[in-house]
């Protein structure tokens, strides 16, 4: 789940017992046994999703699914009631960016390109992960976004192991997306997560000086979670106030994986293929 940046300046809770640089925790080998079994719950919700998913479902169906199916295995939603949030995925069609709240008057359709980012919280720990689903036969542009938005993804992760930096994998997404002539949506950003479902670092998908280019430390875990538009970068926020679309409802997509920062690599969490 992405957030607006000024949710993203939220406390952090402490503890004695964590390792902290910079506000970053670093996870103990416990911490992150747990949050692998977040983490699959979430992969697992996903690849249910993805399998299903068909044209004349409502949003609210999938929400409901997912809701059940969090509480199933032992875990609560980690979006229902963040910040008001009301429901346990952000469920955004077409031209919705991000934040798109369920609803049982949006009824999914032939050739609709659907993102579904969910999270859950497990033993005190978060997952967090988004995939965009084509419905149907989709257009050959959407196809093209969809594929271009998970390799991007890809991307990123591949450029993720302890001594490397953040612009590492914020360039590498950027030039992937660049290279194929879409845009990045820089409004929303990744994260750090474990016991928060948004901590420190924020995690770029374009090159910037705006934030410290932090040097990764086997331990973290980060929400990498590059967003592509196929035409203007730039969103706006509707009445809702959280469900964001693109200014000139061109289509957008997204995906996003829970990754541990390894010594020599990366693990990640969420891997749909292992479950």
């Amino acid at each position: 789940m992405n957030i607006l940046g000024n949710l993203l300046s939220h406390s952090v809770q402490t503890s004695s017992s964590n390792k902290r640089r910079k506000g970053i925790e670093i996870k103990s080998p416990r911490e992150i046994g747990i949050m692998r079994q977040a983490s699959k719950i979430v992969a697992t919700i996903l690849k249910e999703i993805s399998q299903t998913m068909e044209p004349g479902m409502t949003t609210a169906d999938v929400d409901a699914y997912a809701e059940k199916r969090i509480r199933e295995m032992g875990a609560k939603p980690s979006f229902k009631g963040y910040h008001g949030f009301p429901a346990s995925i952000c469920s955004s069609i077409n031209n919705e960016v991000v934040h798109g709240i369920p609803s049982a008057k949006k009824v999914i359709r032939a050739g609709d390109v659907v993102k579904i980012d969910t999270g859950a919280y497990y033993e005190g720990f978060h997952g967090d992960s988004c995939i965009t689903i084509a419905v149907g036969e989709v257009t050959p542009e959407a196809a093209k976004l969809i594929r271009v938005a998970e390799e991007a993804l890809y991307k990123g992760i591949e450029q993720v192991k302890a001594g490397n930096y953040l612009m590492d994998l914020a360039g590498a997404i950027q030039d992937c997306v660049v290279a194929n002539g879409f845009t990045v949506v820089e409004d929303f950003t990744g994260h750090g997560v474990g016991r928060n479902l948004h901590e420190e670092p924020s995690v770029f998908n374009f090159r910037t000086r705006e934030m410290p280019n932090v040097k990764l430390r086997a331990g973290m875990t980060l929400a990498i979670e590059p967003i592509l538009n196929a035409g203007s970068k730039f969103t706006r926020t509707l009445a809702d106030k959280w469900t964001a679309v693109t200014v000139d409802n061109a289509l957008s997509a997204q995906f996003e994986h829970t990754v541990l920062v390894t010594e020599d690599g990366y693990e990640i969490l969420t891997d749909r293929a292992l479950v």
